[in-house]
């Protein structure tokens, strides 16, 4: 366990005092995609959370739903501030969804995008804590606002159509986490999502490494090892850049974290444009099939 940026439910439940207290360096932030949450097999916020986090909505703190973009770094800035976080303190996120994390992680990417130092997220998210009995609370804290100053952003961590274009011209790795149905065409988009495109299929040159994959039973994450052998079967080692991608860049904001952050590979990009940007491109290349 690599506690700088995975910790376990324990290690949450050892630090609960510091999470509710006001003068902590240490918040909790729950992130989900209430229109995931009713169909989800966990708790909704409001019926049940982990004692001291913050509710922050995947679409209303981390997007912005006009541009069909990431979160402004001064609306991001301020929602922190708002929470009671400032830039030195120790962020864990976690979250349901139909993946554990699913929301989360790419409320963890938009942290490292913003420069936030300390960030963490739980393994197993949200379905494991419940589903093991750790304590919920129903009450919603009220931490006294802080000034938060974001730095970047750093485009290291995040690709554009352009670096895609290239990723297909040069043979960049480019790793695609959806479903194999999704990847080969089959379906566009997971069943009751709105999000599509125009076209169902993948990026030329991109491997099929599905979240599922990368995930125990129980919800939490496959141990390093496995982690770099599924991997490298898929021809990415962390010797080159690596771009990953999905439907709306959530699900692959999981796959580049356990990629730069557990494992440590160095260039790796995550496209948040991802298929709904790709699959609508008038005259841009796709494969279908396996």
């Amino acid at each position: 366990m690599t506690e700088d940026v995975l910790v376990t439910a324990d290690w949450v439940e050892d630090h609960l005092d510091r999470f509710q207290d006001d003068d902590s360096d240490h918040r909790l932030v729950e992130i989900n995609n209430p229109t995931v949450t009713d169909e989800s097999e966990y708790t909704p916020y409001e019926e049940g959370h982990i004692p001291g986090a913050l509710d922050f909505e995947w679409d209303a703190v981390f997007t912005d739903e006009t541009e069909r973009d990431i979160v402004s770094k001064e609306d991001f800035a301020a929602r922190n501030g708002e929470g009671g976080i400032d830039a030195d303190t120790t962020v864990v996120v976690y979250g349901g969804g139909r993946v554990p994390n699913w929301f989360a992680l790419f409320g963890y990417w938009i942290y490292k995008y913003y420069g936030h130092d300390d960030v963490r997220v739980i393994d197993g998210g949200k379905g494991y804590w419940v589903a093991n009995d750790y304590p919920l609370s129903t009450e919603e804290p009220d931490f006294t606002p802080r000034d938060y100053e974001a730095r970047g952003p750093f485009e290291s961590v995040r690709a554009y159509k352009d670096d895609i274009d290239k990723a297909i011209e040069e043979g960049i790795p480019m790793v695609d986490v959806r479903s194999p149905e999704e990847f080969s065409g089959e379906v566009i988009a997971p069943e009751g999502l709105n999000e599509t495109a125009q076209r169902g299929g993948h990026i030329p040159g991109a491997s099929n490494v599905p979240i599922g994959t990368t995930l125990n039973e129980d919800g939490t994450f496959k141990s390093a090892e496995e982690l770099r052998e599924l991997y490298s079967e898929a021809g990415v080692d962390g010797d080159e850049s690596t771009i990953t991608y999905c439907r709306v860049g959530e699900r692959s904001s999981i796959e580049w974290f356990l990629l730069h952050e557990l494992l440590g590979y160095d260039d790796v990009r995550n496209y948040d444009g991802s298929w709904t940007e790709w699959g609508n491109l008038v005259g841009a290349p796709i494969e279908t099939g396996e």
